[in-house]
């Protein structure tokens, strides 16, 4: 790579290189909803969604012929199930590119320990930054608006700090999602657990910006919402506790399962804009589907 492709970088930060000079040639997504795109409908890709994973690899294959990418990640999997199905797939398909994000499900839904948690992830991204490939992994976002939530807000920022120190130990990279604005409904799925297309598309500047990837991604202003009686805001909670708060408790005192196993959107490492899926050319042209 030339010097005028690449800038002076910070102690422990990969250089800022432009869109298509980064050193990467394969990524591959490991997780669960968030990183599956869960809340971020397209009918054109590959499971009918899209998600803050796809936008970032559609920003890395440009001027990149090829690059290719997986996403092996697959909704409602705890940490543990993650690791279990994912990581040795991930690492037969060889990358120099991961992105690993996993906990949240036993966080929120289980109120699991995050020391416990850390200690089951660290060997895993061991394992991976072995391989060679750079390793990114998430800080959970900060949920203290979001009621019933809220009251896993201490826990996330404990996992939120082991993950750090995970990442210092291996030489990895934080893409900081508590650190984002998120406040705004407008970033969320109404379920308040999923983002929003507008949500996963700043999560994607987030995750270039880390791999300190030049992208030709543009901030979005929400529109400011109206100004909402007290009356109204707690119609909308009770219409959120009834669709969405309460057939997750349900389903987590019978412990429901699906009644076939999902299975990965994109298993096999391939290009990001293939037969099916729509042109990357016009993609750039539109913030958001």
């Amino acid at each position: 790579m030339s010097d005028s492709s690449q800038e002076h970088a910070e102690p422990g930060r990969p250089a800022t290189v432009r869109q298509g000079l980064h050193p990467w040639n394969r990524f591959v997504a490991i997780g669960d909803s968030f990183t599956e795109g869960v809340g971020d409908p397209e009918p054109r890709n590959p499971g009918g969604l899209r998600g803050w994973a796809d936008r970032v690899a559609e920003e890395l294959s440009v001027g990149h012929p090829e690059f290719t990418y997986a996403n092996l990640a697959v909704r409602g999997l705890l940490l543990r199930q993650i690791l279990d199905r994912q990581l040795g797939a991930a690492m037969a398909l060889r990358p120099d590119l991961v992105t690993l994000s996993a906990g949240g499900n036993d966080l929120v839904f289980r109120g699991s320990d995050p020391d416990r948690l850390a200690n089951e992830l660290d060997p895993a991204v061991g394992e991976l930054v072995s391989t060679g490939a750079t390793i990114v992994l998430f800080t959970g976002p900060d949920w203290g608006s979001t009621p019933v939530l809220r009251h896993n807000r201490r826990k996330v920022a404990i996992f939120n700090e082991n993950l750090r120190t995970i990442a210092s130990r291996y030489d990895g990279v934080v893409a900081d999602l508590w650190a984002l604005q998120l406040a705004s409904p407008t970033m969320w799925d109404p379920d308040r657990l999923h983002f929003s297309p507008l949500g996963h598309h700043t999560v994607a500047m987030t995750v270039l910006k880390s791999l300190n990837v030049e992208d030709s991604l543009s901030p979005s202003e929400p529109k400011t919402l109206p100004a909402g009686s007290w009356k109204e805001a707690r119609t909308d909670d009770i219409v959120w506790a009834r669709e969405y708060l309460a057939p997750w408790v349900l389903r987590r005192i019978t412990h429901r399962a699906p009644v076939q196993p999902r299975v990965a959107k994109r298993p096999e490492a391939g290009p990001v804009f293939t037969a099916g899926v729509w042109d990357g050319g016009a993609l750039r042209k539109r913030l958001l589907p």
